[in-house]
């Protein structure tokens, strides 16, 4: 039997990580390891999972981002399999159970999502997989519509949400440069389309899986304002996009697709320049990490064995 393990990272996350492990727990599926890193929250999240002796717990003295904790979790479990879970994301039983059949018998699928549901009673989408579009702006497939049978197909997609995405050790091995699969450059935000352009280019297909099912609720909800969200997270939110084209981007494609990419970016700026000037402090993140992605571009490109075109596929719409 192949071996999973959960791992999740967690910041002030102590008001939902109980039915989040809960979830984890009852699973049908035998969960080899279950690991907990916690980027130094200020609430009562030791207590909380104290209670779970079968829990892996590792508390942090600072932030390290969703990116850094999850590469940081990859190093307690040599699992064959690893399910990278949001905490406030709650699994059906058969979550684990169903996506691991199908990656077995994919044996060139190294990355897998089930669907998740924003709002479970109402069948509104959370995601079912990455999509990307012609300007370069990723989105979850599905967001916000409402479930009427559309999405019990399985299918290929560009990625799949970090939120709830079980990746293949093999291609974890693969893809990872310095110790790290996510890129810590990216801290939080957009490093999931990263490892899925990633893989993809390294010739593993990525795939929605309808019959594992789970509820997300997001961070970032509806009815949240941005600026309650603090200015680190927006700048990363912002400039990551910036990163994964510059590491992953083919240049005949990204001149052939110029038009969407333009028009795009000057929206970017005019809402930047009337609704969140700050935001323009981001660039220096950019500039300070340029020179590092252009030499992470040539570690992906040795590990490229898929053709363009097989990438490019995925490249529709425009916004």
């Amino acid at each position: 039997m192949a071996s999973i393990a959960v791992q999740i990272v967690t910041y002030n996350s102590a008001d939902y990580i109980e039915d989040c492990l809960d979830s984890v727990i009852f699973q049908s599926y035998p969960v080899e390891k279950i690991i907990v890193i916690d980027n130094n929250s200020n609430d009562c999240i030791k207590d909380v999972v104290s209670h779970y002796s079968n829990v892996y717990f590792v508390q942090n003295s600072i932030n390290s981002g969703f990116v850094g904790g999850h590469n940081q979790g990859l190093n307690y479990a040599e699992t064959d399999y690893v399910l990278v879970l949001n905490p406030d994301v709650i699994l059906d039983k058969y979550y684990i159970e169903h996506i691991i059949e199908f990656m077995k018998l994919n044996e060139k699928v190294g990355a897998a999502t089930g669907k998740l549901y924003r709002d479970l009673e109402s069948h509104i989408i959370d995601s079912t997989g990455i999509n990307i579009k012609k300007n370069r702006r990723a989105v979850d497939r599905g967001s916000g519509e409402v479930d009427q049978g559309q999405f019990d197909n399985e299918r290929s997609v560009f990625g799949v949400s970090g939120a709830a995405a079980v990746y293949k050790r093999e291609m974890i091995d693969m893809i990872s440069e310095d110790g790290q699969f996510f890129d810590e450059s990216f801290f939080a935000y957009k490093e999931d389309v990263d490892v899925s352009w990633r893989a993809r280019l390294a010739g593993w297909g990525i795939c929605f899986v309808p019959k594992a099912i789970a509820k997300h609720e997001r961070g970032w909800k509806d009815n949240k304002s941005r600026k309650n969200i603090s200015l680190k997270t927006r700048k990363h939110s912002f400039i990551n996009r910036y990163f994964y084209v510059i590491k992953n981007d083919n240049l005949f494609y990204f001149l052939l697709h110029f038009p969407f990419i333009f028009i795009y970016e000057v929206t970017c700026l005019v809402y930047i320049i009337f609704k969140e000037p700050k935001l323009f402090s981001a660039y220096k993140l950019l500039f300070k990490e340029y020179k590092a992605l252009k030499n992470k571009k040539k570690f992906i490109q040795s590990c490229r064995t898929a053709p363009s075109k097989k990438i490019y596929q995925y490249f529709k719409g425009i916004w």
